[in-house]
């Protein structure tokens, strides 16, 4: 598959104006086409990536990571992409690792390849390593699929697919919804390794807020 043709980036931002702007530059090694949505971001996020090349979507006030995804992948598929690759801004997801994106959909035939991170999960903040294997537990028992990394972000997605699914979620509840959505509608899900990159970004996630969320979020989806 022609992916520089076939594939959008897409990826959520909010005060990335520091790293956004390499990101894109390095997303143009492997895709043509990147699209940043901005999520009322204060900061020079949205001039940053519009001079690094990307298309630039912009919410006026912070809707969430999940509502600029969905903004994000529904410009991609109106501009007649197939497919998406979703990372975030800050520079933790390593372009070098995109080729296995696509190297795993070739192989499996899959619609939904995640990251997985866990081979080198030392390397994450503990907090994380912690919450992301609990969520992990949880719902890969749901599904009946082992799961390795539920809450990685690096992802590449068949929008079509995904077009055809009830992804409504905000907030960073989002990463589980469309995993479980993808494997209820009986779509093949994927993981492939990618490396741990953590510097001195902060975490966007609200520990107290994003936890209630994603607790009603999991309520809702055992039923």
């Amino acid at each position: 598959m022609k992916w520089a043709s076939k594939c959008a980036a897409v990826i959520p931002c909010l005060n990335e104006e520091a790293t956004i702007g390499s990101v894109v530059a390095d997303l143009r090694r492997h895709l043509t086409t990147t699209i940043v949505v901005d999520d009322g971001s204060s900061d020079a996020t949205a001039t940053q990536a519009e001079a690094a090349g990307a298309i630039v979507l912009q919410n006026q006030r912070n809707m969430g990571k999940g509502a600029s995804l969905r903004m994000g992948w529904t410009h991609a598929r109106q501009k007649g992409f197939s497919w998406a690759l979703c990372l975030d801004g800050d520079g933790q997801h390593a372009p070098d690792d995109i080729p296995s994106f696509f190297k795993g959909a070739e192989r499996t035939s899959a619609h939904l390849i995640v990251g997985n991170r866990m081979a080198d999960a030392a390397a994450m903040p503990w907090i994380r390593r912690f919450v992301n294997r609990w969520m992990s537990r949880r719902l890969s028992k749901a599904s009946g699929t082992w799961l390795p990394d539920s809450q990685c972000g690096f992802r590449l997605m068949d929008l079509n697919v995904w077009s055809r699914l009830p992804v409504q979620c905000d907030h960073f509840e989002i990463e589980s919804e469309v995993l479980l959505a993808f494997l209820k509608a009986g779509c093949r899900v994927e993981f492939v390794p990618v490396s741990t990159v953590y510097k001195s970004e902060q975490s966007k996630i609200n520990p107290f807020s994003d936890t209630i969320r994603w607790f009603k979020w999991w309520r809702k989806a055992r039923h």
